[in-house]
């Protein structure tokens, strides 16, 4: 007979050399109401009750691919990002926190836009646009990617959550024609900005399964994708539109320095919850 109460003991032995015991128990919780249907309180009231032979497998199956660390977000295909549900899988990045509160950033400064046009570079899973469409329905919203299989990715969470993104494959490092987006109000980028040296410093789980095409750049060229970002924002951005970025806490100097240099004005460098520098924003001037 394996009940819940079981299944949580169960994954604490089997887990606990691996990830906090606090960390499992949700990862428990998160499962069985993924599987089951059971919210917290049920499994407080319905600890001792059977579960389902199905559930049981799928439990089982569960732990093993935690034991290789394997992200809970890719076992069940889905996280949450900003009251959105998303799938997600090995193909596009595990939204995190911080991203979040680029994106409250963004919605703060644009609420009261009446129209607005932004486009998103690098886009994943599609956290990013969809959020601020779902949060600014009156933006027309773009989003590009180099990856195929992440721009599935994100077109499946658009018609999922029934929001209106353009999905564009795009290489930023080797724009080669016109993509008709007309002058943006906005573009936003979450470019990838781990050194490579920081590989060392990341959690196996990341390094194992997420996707290092969206997370790693070379460390002798941190900028590389900051600055082709700027240069195709040169033709794209209208004067006065606003450039927003996600970057790498140790290169805040190094950002706001590259702003000045192709005449962006207004800069602000926000740091995250975690008092780390994590964003900057930059109204384009009239160079």
């Amino acid at each position: 007979m394996t009940t819940a109460d079981k299944i949580s003991k169960s994954f604490k032995t089997e887990l606990k050399d691996i990830y906090p015991e606090r960390e499992i128990q949700t990862f428990v919780e998160i499962l069985l109401e993924y599987f089951a249907g059971l919210s917290k309180t049920d499994l407080i009231l319905k600890s001792k009750e059977t579960l389902d032979q199905t559930v049981i497998q799928k439990m089982e199956k569960a732990l093993i691919r935690l034991k290789k660390t394997e992200p809970l977000q890719y076992i069940i295909g889905e996280t949450e990002f900003y009251d959105l549900k998303l799938k997600v899988n090995p193909s596009v990045l595990i939204p995190r926190p911080e991203t979040e509160e680029l994106v409250q950033w963004i919605i703060e400064k644009h609420k009261n836009d009446k129209k607005i046009s932004i486009l998103d570079i690098g886009t994943g899973s599609g956290c990013i646009p969809l959020a601020l469409k779902n949060n600014l329905p009156n933006a027309e919203v773009f989003a590009v990617d180099i990856s195929e299989k992440a721009l599935e990715t994100a077109k499946n969470n658009a018609v999922i959550n029934n929001l209106d993104v353009s999905f564009i494959l795009l290489d930023i490092l080797n724009v080669k024609r016109n993509h008709n987006l007309g002058e943006l109000n906005v573009i936003v980028s979450n470019p990838p900005y781990v050194l490579e040296l920081e590989k060392k410093l990341m959690h196996k789980n990341v390094l194992k399964n997420e996707p290092h095409l969206a997370l790693f750049v070379e460390n002798d060229n941190a900028l590389l994708f900051y600055k082709a970002i700027i240069k195709f924002a040169n033709n794209y951005l209208k004067v006065g539109g606003s450039l927003y970025f996600e970057i790498n806490e140790a290169f805040g100097l190094e950002m706001t320095a590259l702003f000045k240099e192709n005449g962006y004005q207004d800069i602000e460098l926000k740091k995250d919850i975690n008092g780390k520098d994590r964003m900057i924003k930059g109204i384009k001037g009239s160079m």
